[in-house]
């Protein structure tokens, strides 16, 4: 099975073309698990995809014509398209089907695919051609092309090609350690987060633990071949154990658990890791004549710098800091209230007395959503939702192999029966796979005609997009219920995998969710609001085994607590941001205490006791090992976007499909061929403001 899934994310674009027009007519997979060595065949074809975009690049470089547009930027732009379709399958498949050997592969590749990039970015020649390109064309190209131009020559410069040769050394010493050391830091918390389970054989310690998930835990003990129950540290487990357990001893310990991982001192501690990792970017940064990383990752972000990250920042703690105080103490109230007097709420109480808040308020229990929330039924409502707004369509494709049992293919056509894309959705979690949830491509979109052609479906090669999550696993007796955190979870990551399966671009590089940080949460976190939709959830929320539809009364208590401790949410939001940005606006080496430094960077909007044990810093892959360094504030710098866009959608209606149509047409085909704020303006009619985040959030 995942022999012949790697084997066919690596044909060529003409190949894969043929190949899926031939799917329909071929005999199902076989999608049985089978012994694959998925290193062992990744491996040789890595090192020859470097071998083949070296050759490719030097025939660019010794090219005896001048350098043009065509000759060097796009046939730039048209290298290493065998490596890229191999290392796209390697990190795919090292995130969502991992294993030991894979795991060492990329360890050993890390520092050669760097230097790889190095012996590209470095190139002087290479970088001779591209700079007289640009001196000469930058003000004669538009559109694509001018964007191609500008970041490429901004590629080369943000990667040291105008660096002195000593400079560029050390920049070459530096990026190899990045890329061993970021690798490192995701195995760790991969392997701390599997390695602990909480193991329970007295059912008296299940007390308040709804059935689903004493099943879920039961079903789990009897796969690890024990007697009764386990809850680990995956989200599904994890998170009910902490908003159900009346034991308040395990409460604690699953906590400290979760939230110690990689501060124990074994092989799998990330402290000197985040410092090395802190410590690189800056000096990278510096070298490359930036004040700090923040001044380098902002350059190319909507919002610039850092001066204007904290004026989002602030305008936040301004409009909720008092309103999250106020939550924390509501919820403490209630357990002195429950507990008496003198108890003192600690973090690992929060979910618990949150929980019976919430449910004397609104008579509210998400739990009580889970048997609406049957997973075939959310897939069926939330694939409808994209043929609603958009037209298109989705038709399961069981002749494509993939690359673990339970997932699921699709075929996504337009409306006029193109077409447009395959989508893979990976919804359990498993030992082989990273917690969280994302959205990715193994096939980028593309398009080779001249970019005065306007790219359609049937002149451009058509991506092959990936939703992954770790959703509430079906038991013997029960098929996977979600609870409505996880139907949310589902639309943001299929906002993205829209983003792209409508790329209509000519170049892979501008394609899809290649777009500015800041912007690429948009379409994800838009699609969100729907969640709380009447209209939406009438659609496919019916009960697994009566097929009753989600009762009136029910949407009302949700409708009713969506704002339920928004500010206390916005402000945990806000704290991660103040974490990210204090580590990326250092100017000087990081050498104090991790624990320390992470305290101090975002007590202002600290609303509980932290644990003595925990650490944030060692765990947060979003911004040690993923993208969003000097980022983390893009989550709520697009849900100022989003929530104004979907503002418009609820004046003209939330289906409208000429809203829609703006939307798709404005935003999510564009890709990062245009500024985004003018793609923005452009859909919206006007720049967005904070006013309808406030309005959604009940501040205002």
């Amino acid at each position: 099975m995942i022999k012949k899934f790697i084997t066919s994310q690596l044909l060529t674009d003409k190949e894969w073309n043929h190949y899926i027009q031939n799917l329909q007519s071929a005999p199902a997979a076989n999608n049985d698990a089978e012994e694959c060595d998925c290193a062992a065949m990744l491996r040789p074809l890595i090192l020859k995809g470097m071998d083949e975009e070296m050759q490719e690049v030097n025939t660019i470089v010794n090219n005896p014509e001048a350098p043009t547009f065509a000759n060097t930027i796009v046939a730039l732009a048209n290298t290493g398209e065998n490596l890229e379709r191999a290392t796209a399958v390697m990190y795919n498949l090292l995130s969502a089907e991992t294993d030991d050997n894979l795991e060492e592969l990329a360890s050993k590749l890390a520092p050669k695919l760097s230097e790889h990039s190095n012996n590209i970015m470095l190139n002087e020649k290479l970088f001779a051609r591209v700079k007289a390109v640009y001196d000469a064309e930058t003000n004669k190209l538009e559109g694509e092309d001018k964007m191609l131009l500008d970041k490429t020559y901004e590629g080369f410069e943000r990667s040291g090609a105008t660096l002195s040769d000593e400079d560029k050394q050390r920049f070459r010493e530096i990026t190899a350690q990045l890329s061993e050391k970021t690798l490192k830091f995701s195995q760790n918390v991969l392997k701390e987060t599997n390695n602990f389970v909480l193991h329970i054989t007295d059912e008296n310690d299940l007390a308040g633990i709804p059935e689903i998930h004493r099943n879920a835990a039961h079903h789990e003990a009897e796969a690890r071949q024990l007697e009764g129950w386990v809850f680990t540290l995956h989200a599904p487990s994890f998170m009910p154990f902490m908003m159900y357990a009346e034991n308040r001893e395990y409460r604690e310990k699953i906590y400290r658990a979760y939230n110690s991982r990689c501060t124990h001192y074994n092989e799998y501690n990330n402290f000197e890791i985040v410092r090395s990792i802190v410590n690189l970017r800056r000096e990278v940064a510096q070298i490359l004549g930036y004040k700090d990383y923040a001044d380098y990752a902002l350059r190319r972000r909507m919002a610039q710098n850092a001066k204007n990250v904290y004026q989002l920042l602030n305008d936040l703690i301004d409009h909720y800091l008092d309103r999250a105080k106020q939550d924390v103490a509501e919820v403490e109230k209630k357990a002195q209230q429950i507990e008496g007097a003198d108890f003192k709420l600690q973090p690992w109480d929060f979910s618990y007395y949150s929980q019976k808040l919430k449910h004397e308020l609104y008579d509210y229990d998400p739990d009580m959503l889970r048997p609406y929330f049957e997973l075939s039924q959310v897939q069926k409502g939330v694939l409808g939702l994209a043929t609603k707004l958009y037209g298109i369509t989705f038709k399961r494709n069981d002749n494509l192999p993939v690359y673990q049992k339970d997932v699921i293919a699709y075929d996504v056509y337009d409306k006029d029966g193109a077409f447009l894309a395959i989508l893979l959705v990976d919804f359990f979690p498993r030992e082989s796979k990273k917690g969280g949830a994302w959205m990715t491509n193994y096939r980028d979109e593309s398009c080779n005609a001249p970019t005065h052609v306007k790219v359609m479906p049937d002149n451009s090669n058509r991506p092959v997009v990936s939703v992954t999550t770790n959703f509430t696993k079906p038991t013997a007796d029960t098929p996977a219920l979600l609870t409505l955190g996880e139907v949310e979870t589902f639309l943001h990551e299929f906002g993205h995998a829209l983003h792209g399966i409508f790329a209509m671009t000519h170049y892979a590089s501008l394609s899809g969710t290649s777009v500015y940080w800041d912007f690429v949460e948009l379409p994800s976190q838009f699609m969100e609001n729907y969640a709380t939709e009447p209209d939406f959830l009438g659609t496919f929320a019916h009960h697994y085994q009566t097929g009753e539809p989600l009762p009136q009364e029910y949407i009302d208590r949700i409708r009713k607590s969506r704002n339920f401790q928004s500010a206390y949410a916005c402000m945990r939001q806000v704290s991660f941001g103040l974490l990210d940005m204090a580590y990326y606006t250092l100017r000087e080496p990081l050498t104090s205490d991790i624990k320390t430094f992470e305290d101090e960077a975002w007590k202002r909007v600290q609303l509980l006791p932290k644990a003595d044990d925990a650490c944030m810093s060692v765990e947060f892959g979003h911004i040690m090992a993923g993208g969003y360094a000097a980022g983390y504030y893009s989550y709520k710098w697009a849900e100022v976007l989003d929530a104004d866009a979907f503002s418009l959608f609820k004046e003209k209606g939330i289906f409208n499909e000429d809203v829609a149509n703006s939307f798709r047409e404005n935003i999510l085909s564009k890709g990062g061929t245009e500024n985004p704020m003018d793609l923005y303006v452009r859909f919206r009619g006007q720049a967005p403001n904070i006013n309808a985040l406030l309005k959604r959030d009940g501040i205002q």
